[in-house]
């Protein structure tokens, strides 16, 4: 961080500045968290219980998150929206938000980091289908280059018997992530 306050032409040394490099540091590990945890982990107390075929989709829609764009260090912030439909466990609610908020404490692009949470979902509840929706607005759009304000982007993964789209329509009706309220 000092080489950075001198790169860009600050006097580290001053008494705004003096204590920035240790107060990034500590910002980052904070942000950073999440780099080689498996989230998949966070599912491990997972309930075996009797669902069977006919279980229907768990849902947990307009999740807040932050995470770091890998090009430029960056924050994009939006809301996720996940789904699962169980084979024969069950997780609390807050853990599922838990593995959103470990794989999205790494630096990330938005798309790896939809791809991660479904993955994660699905391996560590083995899950018969999973979607993930994420809305996103990125700093890297908005305070640089274009600065194009108010743009969003949009991703989804799904998985296993979500992993057709004509196969997941119920689910993301039933999510309301069509963006329209991100």
């Amino acid at each position: 961080m000092s080489e950075l306050l001198s790169a860009i032409g600050e006097d580290q040394t001053r008494d705004g500045l003096r204590e920035t490099p240790a107060r990034v540091a500590d910002a980052y590990a904070e942000l950073f968290s999440g780099v080689g945890v498996d989230a998949s982990l966070v599912l491990s107390e997972a309930s075996d219980v009797a669902t069977g075929e006919d279980a229907e989709p768990v849902v947990l829609a307009d999740v807040p998150f932050r995470s770091m764009c890998e090009h430029h260090l960056l924050p994009f912030q939006g809301t996720a929206s996940i789904a699962y439909l169980p084979r024969t466990r069950l997780t609390g609610l807050g853990r599922i938000a838990r593995v959103l908020d470990v794989v999205s404490s790494r630096p990330q692009l938005q798309e790896r980091l939809t791809e991660d949470i479904a993955d994660a979902i699905e391996r560590g509840l083995d899950a018969r289908g999973v979607v993930v929706i994420l809305s996103a607005n990125h700093a890297c759009l908005w305070a640089r280059g274009t600065r194009t304000q108010g743009a969003r982007t949009v991703t989804i993964a799904g998985r296993g018997e979500y992993a057709d789209p004509a196969g997941r329509a119920e689910v993301v009706l039933l999510m309301g992530a069509d963006g329209a309220d991100s």
